[in-house]
């Protein structure tokens, strides 16, 4: 679907360090402004981190009026996605429902729906009679763990098929001229004069007039090379799958309590996942807790699951910032930008972050959009709090 990689050219307008959602959607819409002499570089193989690893959730019911905005302009951009890049994606907008389990949480999910709604976006509260309709499967019943009283609707919301976003964006970004080169690590920066001279890697040097570090997990240690240190600590995030059973699921289902969230795929299989693991590590290897507690708190909303299968379990890297809001753009050095600090929302936002990305690195000036989660925002105490907006890490 795209050309195999070349050599490294000696030098590049714009060099993409991470070959994820985000590092191929910005090439890809960096052609929509003339700007094609582009290099996307992976030390491993196209869409092998954190945009092949999560649950393909998409959803922009957050909670302050800056994430939601960002976020709804990027369910915008994915629900035309499929026929801008001419590539069938499974996008199911089947909506997404979080769960209340007490009145404070009602009293949460009431705000988060205000906040929602004054920007436009189509999230409401529902009673317990609405959830069942719309998850007759699921257990509502008294003899419930948790009692359910009530959710946040989201209609917007839904799942999509990750890989085919990476493919996607790969296929339309080597189409217009940029190159993807999996398996160049890379291993330094040259420095002149405050900006980015050169690019180190596996495979040799070259010369970068923009560089752009989009490599989630691993933001921190590509940042380090630059000298600009990244206020974000990484851990790992587990998620499993059932084998395909008949359908009977058509919503997206979280619980904040039960610190777990439910989606069925289009091929029948139970995609689940939980909260990030409280340690910080680069080791993505799963643990039986996480299989043990999640399968627990599964079965108390689908007692009907208690003989499924479990094919397989992964884990990912997040990495996450102090107010779990992204920092994106401009940095200390002239010519190096960033897409970090996602914790677990990076895939929601690919094809917007690589909108602004494209935009920022053409015409040198940050977009509206994204003026709220620059890396400045840390050392001038204006914060976007997103803590309380993932019921948990979705």
């Amino acid at each position: 679907m795209w050309r195999p990689p070349s050599r490294l050219r000696d030098s590049y307008d714009v060099v993409i360090v991470g070959a994820g959602a985000h590092g191929l959607a910005t090439a890809y819409y960096l052609k929509q402004h003339g700007i094609t002499n582009v290099a996307v570089l992976d030390k491993g193989y196209i869409g092998g981190g954190a945009a092949g690893r999560n649950t393909t959730i998409l959803r922009s019911n957050y909670k302050t009026p800056e994430g939601a905005r960002f976020y709804d302009a990027s369910v915008k951009l994915y629900e035309g996605l499929a026929q801008d890049l001419n590539f069938n994606l499974l996008f199911s907008q089947i909506g997404h429902m979080t769960l209340a389990h007490s009145d404070r949480a009602m009293f949460v999910m009431a705000n988060r729906a205000e906040v929602n709604r004054l920007q436009g976006i189509d999230s409401r509260l529902i009673t317990p009679e609405e959830v069942q309709e719309l998850a007759p499967a699921m257990y509502v019943g008294p003899e419930t763990t948790y009692p359910i009283m009530g959710a946040l609707y989201h209609p917007p919301g839904g799942i999509i098929r990750h890989d085919a976003v990476v493919w996607g964006y790969a296929r339309g970004a080597d189409e217009g001229g940029a190159e993807i080169h999996p398996g160049t690590e890379v291993t330094g920066f040259e420095m002149e004069g405050g900006r980015i001279s050169a690019v180190r890697t596996s495979r040799g040097r070259v010369k970068a007039g923009v560089v752009l570090n989009c490599t989630a997990g691993w933001s921190s240690i590509v940042n380090d090379m630059a000298g600009v240190p990244l206020p974000i600590t990484t851990h790992i995030l587990q998620a499993c799958v059932t084998e395909p059973v008949k359908p009977f699921l058509d919503v997206v289902v979280v619980s904040s309590q039960m610190h777990v969230y439910i989606s069925q795929s289009d091929r029948g299989e139970f995609v689940m996942g939980s909260e990030i693991e409280p340690w910080t590590t680069y080791r993505m290897n799963g643990t039986l807790n996480f299989l043990q507690d999640l399968s627990r708190h599964t079965l108390e909303l689908f007692p009907q699951l208690e003989r499924a299968r479990l094919l397989r379990a992964w884990a990912g890297l997040c990495d996450l910032s102090p107010d779990y809001s992204p920092i994106l753009g401009t940095t200390a050095v002239e010519n190096f930008h960033v897409s970090a600090g996602w914790g677990t929302y990076g895939f929601k936002a690919a094809p917007i972050v690589g909108k602004t990305l494209a935009e920022l690195v053409a015409t040198g000036r940050t977009p509206e959009l994204i003026a709220p989660f620059t890396l400045e925002r840390f050392y001038e105490d204006r914060l976007v709090s997103e803590l309380a907006a993932a019921a948990v890490s979705h």
